[in-house]
């Protein structure tokens, strides 16, 4: 399959894409939240506040719409989300942590149970 002339990206083109996209920042929920409501608040030119933080426009125009998505759904009454992993982590923790007392004290029931049969228990 030709290429057109003039469409084949050079071998140092290709290396620096790469750089980038293995560079590109990551911004963390806060970030996004408070770089949106910079936006909202209007007090700079969204084309300034992008500048300033090193944003594309339209990925500050991608935030804000899932912002105002969510903060409408909210409203609405749609309470449910998607808990984090750090969130589901710590609940199969604590679930796991609370099988293993149940599996102890339903071990110790048994035993004591056992124990009175073999000492002619049922004195009631």
């Amino acid at each position: 399959m030709r290429q057109k002339p003039g469409t084949r990206k050079s071998h140092g083109e290709k290396i620096v894409k790469d750089i980038r996209r293995a560079t590109r920042k990551q911004y963390s929920a806060e970030e996004k939240f408070r770089i949106v409501l910079d936006g909202l608040k209007g007090e700079d030119s969204i084309a300034e506040l992008c500048r300033r933080e090193g944003i594309a426009q339209s990925l500050f125009y991608s935030w804000s719409k899932e912002f105002l998505e969510a903060g409408k759904k909210r409203l609405a009454g749609d309470t449910a989300r998607a808990a984090t992993s750090t969130e589901v982590k710590d609940l199969r923790r604590e679930a796991r942590d609370l099988k293993e007392v149940v599996a102890e004290q339903a071990l110790e029931l048994r035993l004591l149970k056992e124990s009175m049969i073999a000492d002619g228990g049922d004195d009631e």
